[in-house]
């Protein structure tokens, strides 16, 4: 057994030997300050992004900042600084559409034309997709596309076009954007946040200023007007009508301010200024129609509320809001934080052992989960394929939502890395795919449930469209619930199963348990038509869509029981995973085939690695199996190679296989080959998911628990022999800190959130191995102190 100690005991000793706790940036408050660290003055932080010149690429350069609803990104130019801003909800497409449109559901009745699909891959195995989306896709229409909201742009006549000691900023800690320059001996500073509390952007400039501020859009379906100290932008979408407004009110401290005549608004002479946005539409996420009140009496309170608060109450508040989630995990890796800027210590980046490397990849992993709680808070649409930063009115993928990986992939990291609030907007979106779902599920395949295919919008798009490769994968409902039954088993709270996860999840498995055929060559119950992403031919039951459908109706079941829902029920889930074929099939030369028939190539490097689903995200393949030896040996060959997202995947596929230098060594390639000076995730183009999924498989090197086992140190990698982790969240309510040096334990401090039997598996415990039943709101130590 550990020994126990009190909550005010960890506080003292169980977080540092100097009775401090160590905040992700490193700083140390005491133990009376702890309960609002908050408050603590500010520290330099080593978790920064910083450069020395402005951006002058939004991809590669630019910063970005969110607050869930809105985000921004932020340039440091001189002399006209842009600020390009965004808010999730501002799509084309959908209802109202000029295009027409029809969530992607077959525009005319095709009777059997699943069945004639079904009976073609029965008699030739394969079928190529060309002919499958030929029977079974159609052209999209009224898809749309997430809208960049603009730019405000802040014209500084006054601003150097060489100033002394530049610097440009982002405090990963505080949330915050900071420009800062001298030009002859005054020190300028601008500083810019995007408020989740407040539902706001704002900027502050001091140090002599005198600026206009003007709005900018690549489209021209707005007005923009000034009025006293306010700027009002409103218009409609051309598609498809969708009604837009934000608006801008200034604030100044000496000088003048003057409403212009084409929309803008100048301050002179101030000795400081600042400013708020906010911006909305009348989008609602509610079937079919997807349309809500007027923004305008909404954006109206909420600038006028936020003006009156404040900027200094404004700031405290954010910066409050976001240290709250933020601060719950440190990183220690012995990095040595050089004084450099974070473009060069990308382009020095060797994927070694160096203090610097170990810099960034600290760096980088809290890059990751500043960009989740940036893009992605409760009253808004979930993360998207770029957060909630787009400034294009054409986004690559339409800026969109793919279900084939993507958008749950971005919430790979949510749970363990200690920030479950995030998962609200997820949990709401997939919850609103199942009214348009179920009549996809009816309509196409005549069945109960409900579906969604490979990708999906803001406005219900559950059926499909024609692109071969990537149009048909009715198993991404059934994925997209995983995320939801995670959520309840880290957090243990039966009212949100009962409420929120298992009606979802009851629903797809329903949608299974009617689709599913037996395959006439074993007998076995098959997905089919079935395809591996992006990869291959047609054929029955590909290894991907037997181990998804395996784990939606294992969990279900799970719940099922947990929630004592009818006998009947269950029953069905016990048949069908009795006779499902499991997705689970070792080739002739070693590797987990990725379909049913023996159709590998070794000599395939193809990014997508489908038919590990079972290691990673799943729970059916444990390493030492030989099941994880078939896994290794398709991971081996596919390479180390890929786009970003396909890098940070393999990451924690490695992970997953105890195999931490291998792991470490992913995390290499997409820090030397994958990632932007900015430190955003590239596809190529930026694709945020590789940065969630890379703070994801640095999680699974320090901690795992998937297994039903709170797994400490399961895949450390040499490069990391010393440090610290605090924060990191398991399975069954655990929250744990962890020290080690020379690559082995020292200490384990696990605090409870649930009183439950737990077992955990680390090197400090006798055997290896102890099962306790933890208390809730007690913590446990094995190991000395530090």
């Amino acid at each position: 057994m550990p020994h126990e100690i009190s909550r005010r005991t960890t506080l003292k000793t169980a977080l540092g030997g100097a009775g401090g706790l160590a905040l992700g940036g490193g700083a140390l408050v005491t133990p009376a300050d702890a309960a609002d660290s908050s408050d603590v003055s500010p520290v330099p932080s080593a978790l920064a992004l910083w450069y020395t010149t402005p951006a002058s690429d939004w991809e590669r350069e630019a910063l970005p900042i969110g607050g869930g609803a809105l985000g921004a990104m932020v340039f440091g130019t001189l002399a006209s600084e842009r600020l390009q801003f965004n808010e999730k909800t501002l799509w084309t497409g959908g209802p109202g559409s000029v295009q027409g449109y029809d969530f992607g559901n077959w525009r005319a009745a095709r009777p059997g034309a699943i069945t004639a699909v079904r009976e073609r891959i029965d008699a030739e195995t394969e079928v190529d997709p060309d002919t499958v989306a030929a029977q079974l896709g159609q052209a999209r229409v009224g898809y749309g596309a997430h809208q960049t909201f603009g730019d405000l742009q802040l014209d500084l006549p006054d601003a150097p076009t060489t100033p002394d000691s530049y610097r440009r900023t982002l405090d990963l800690r505080e949330a915050i954007a900071t420009v800062t320059y001298t030009s002859q001996q005054v020190r300028h500073e601008r500083e810019f946040f995007a408020s989740h509390p407040d539902n706001v952007i704002v900027g502050r400039l001091t140090g002599g200023v005198t600026v206009t501020l003007r709005y900018a859009s690549r489209r021209a379906d707005f007005t923009a007007t000034a009025v006293g100290d306010r700027i009002t932008v409103r218009g409609e979408l051309a598609d498809n009508g969708l009604k837009f407004e934000a608006q801008i009110r200034v604030r100044h401290e000496g000088g003048s301010l003057a409403a212009n005549a084409d929309g803008t608004l100048t301050v002179t002479g101030a000795d400081r200024a600042w400013f708020v946005l906010t911006a909305g539409t009348d989008y609602a996420d509610t079937y079919p129609d997807y349309r809500g009140d007027d923004p305008h009496a909404r954006v109206t309170k909420t600038v006028d509320d936020a003006f009156r608060t404040g900027y200094v109450v404004l700031r405290a508040r954010h910066v409050r809001d976001h240290r709250a989630l933020f601060d719950r995990v440190a990183l220690d890796i012995r990095a040595d934080v050089p004084d450099i800027p974070t473009d060069q210590l990308l382009a020095g980046y060797t994927g070694g052992t160096s203090p610097t490397d170990r810099a960034l990849e600290a760096l980088f992993f809290q890059y990751g989960r500043y960009l989740l709680i940036a893009s992605s808070r409760p009253g808004s649409l979930p993360a998207n394929l770029q957060g909630v930063w787009n400034q294009s009115i054409a986004p690559p993928w339409s800026a969109d939502y793919h279900v084939n990986i993507n958008l749950q992939m971005n919430y790979w990291l949510a749970e363990a890395a200690n920030l479950a609030e995030t998962t609200a907007p997820y949990d709401r979106f997939v919850e609103a795919l199942r009214a348009p779902g179920r009549r996809t599920a009816k309509e196409m395949f005549g069945s109960r449930g409900w579906v969604v295919h490979n990708e999906t919008n803001p406005y219900g798009f559950t059926g499909v469209h024609d692109w071969p490769t990537a149009f048909w994968f009715p198993e991404a409902a059934a994925w997209l619930t995983g995320q939801l039954y995670e959520h309840y088993r880290f957090g243990g709270s039966t009212d949100y199963l009962r409420s929120t996860a298992y009606p979802v999840m009851k629903e797809a498995a329903e949608f299974w348990l009617d689709n599913l055929r037996t395959d006439p060559h074993d007998g076995t119950l098959v997905v089919t038509p079935s395809y591996s992403p992006e990869h291959g031919d047609f054929t029955a039951g590909a290894a991907m869509s037997q181990q998804i459908v395996h784990d939606l109706l294992t969990n279900t079941l799970e719940a099922a029981q947990i929630l004592g829902d009818s006998p009947a029920f269950r029953e069905q889930l016990v048949g069908a995973l009795a006779q499902l074929d499991p997705g689970l099939r070792i080739g002739s030369w070693g590797q987990l085939q990725e379909w049913k028939a023996d159709l590998d190539d070794p000599a395939d490097d193809h990014r997508h690695v489908s038919h590990l689903y079972a290691l990673h995200p799943g729970r059916q393949i444990e390493p030492g199996s030989r099941w994880a030896d078939a896994a290794k040996a398709s991971l081996t060959a596919r390479g180390d190679g890929g786009t970003g997202w396909s890098k940070a995947w393999k990451i924690n596929f490695w992970a997953r296989l105890r195999d931490g230098d291998h792991a470490h060594r992913m995390l290499g390639e997409q820090l030397k080959s994958s990632t932007l000076p900015n430190l955003w995730d590239t596809h190529p183009p930026f694709q945020i998911d590789g940065n969630f999924g890379a703070t994801s498989g640095i999680v699974e090197m320090l901690l795992q628990s998937q297994y039903g086992v709170i797994e400490v140190l399961p895949a450390l990698p040499a490069a990391w022999p010393d440090g610290f982790v605090r924060g990191l969240r398991a399975r069954g309510g655990a929250t744990l800190d962890i020290d080690w040096a020379r690559g082995r334990a020292t200490r384990v401090v696990l605090t409870a959130s649930r009183t439950r039997e737990l077992t955990v598996r680390c090197v400090l415990l006798e055997g290896g191995e102890t099962t306790f039943k933890a208390v809730a709101g007690r913590s446990y130590v094995w190991g000395a102190k530090g």
